[in-house]
């Protein structure tokens, strides 16, 4: 295997801990209006990802960094054709760091209420535009022989991206129902075990559809066996978490992103970004790359750095592992 196809496969497991860790914080976000009835509950869910939220962004940062020193082609292409969605995406995570910490800060309703609508549709509307970013990417975008997007922003909201983005929305909202069921205690964990149930449901439909379009459209028999085991991991979330079994729950819905993801990663190569003008146009894991001697570096630079980042933030969520209720909470905020 190639540096640079070891570098595509980095990138992927770089995006499944981003999804997987993002995902469920995105969940909680939105569940601030979906589940919790007063101000108390909302402040039990933002505490359960409060010491979490900002390390689980790391991923991004890394997935990022990573596409732009290995895959510099790619990351030019699809930050300049994706530059509005993206932008969109960066100002939500901005004012959603800043929701967090601000809420907080004074005890006026009015100053809560308004941080924590700010924290629910900077939730929601990243857990949606990175379906529709992903659906693109792998659906094939409008790139020319110069490898620049030559298409808009319309082209980008086609229905298999939008399905993608309802997709990426419902997975991450029943990602963060079973976190939130695993994290609390008294009723809001049983509303919690609750919606997980229909959510999980819908989401499966949901998903059952694209994966099963993706697979039509690019599929091979490695991918077929992705798919299967997100389907089934799935529905086995739902089952675990009917039975009251949270953490075998939130596991499994874990491995239900990690196999969709894999799938769409599978799909992909060895392109990076499809061109749906001209096959030859393509970004491929070769045309797009550095040069070896920087994914040497890079390779030597991740073997160090990325134990030490893993450790740090297993260590995070031990300490932070117990559940918490509205007995909890404060009066005074």
């Amino acid at each position: 295997m190639e540096l640079h196809d070891v570098w595509f496969v980095l990138i992927a497991v770089l995006w499944t801990g981003y999804f997987f860790l993002e995902g469920f914080d995105f969940g909680v976000g939105i569940l601030t209006k979906l589940l919790a009835r007063d101000r108390a509950e909302k402040r039990v869910l933002i505490n359960t990802i409060g010491p979490v939220w900002d390390g689980n962004e790391v991923w991004l940062l890394a997935a990022g960094g990573a596409t732009f020193a290995a895959f510099p082609e790619w990351y030019a292409t699809l930050f300049s054709g994706f530059y509005l969605p993206l932008l969109l995406v960066l100002v939500c995570l901005i004012v959603r760091g800043v929701a967090f910490e601000y809420r907080a800060k004074r005890p006026e309703e009015n100053w809560q209420r308004n941080w924590e609508q700010a924290i629910f549709w900077t939730s929601l509307i990243p857990a949606v535009l990175w379906g529709v970013a992903f659906g693109n990417i792998v659906r094939g975008v409008k790139i020319d022989a110069e490898m620049e997007y030559v298409g808009t922003l319309g082209d980008l909201l086609n229905p298999y991206a939008l399905l993608g983005g309802l997709v990426t929305l419902s997975l991450f909202t029943f990602h963060g129902t079973v976190f939130s069921a695993l994290k609390t205690v008294g009723d809001i964990r049983e509303r919690a075990r609750k919606l997980a149930h229909t959510l999980g449901l819908i989401t499966a439909v949901l998903a059952i559809g694209f994966l099963s379009w993706t697979q039509a459209d690019k599929g091979d028999g490695t991918s077929l066996v992705a798919m299967i085991v997100a389907v089934v991991a799935l529905v086995a979330a739902v089952i675990a978490n009917k039975a009251g079994r949270e953490g075998w729950s939130f596991a499994l819905s874990g491995v239900t992103i990690a196999a969709a993801v894999a799938m769409l990663f599978l799909t992909l190569f060895p392109n990076v970004m499809p061109s749906s003008l001209n096959a030859e146009w393509s970004l491929t894991v070769t045309n797009a790359s550095s040069s070896p001697y920087t994914l040497k570096i890079m390779t030597w630079c991740a073997a160090v750095a990325t134990p030490v980042v893993l450790l740090y933030q297993g260590w995070t969520y031990w300490v932070f592992r117990k559940r918490i209720g509205t007995q909890h909470i404060a009066k005074s905020h």
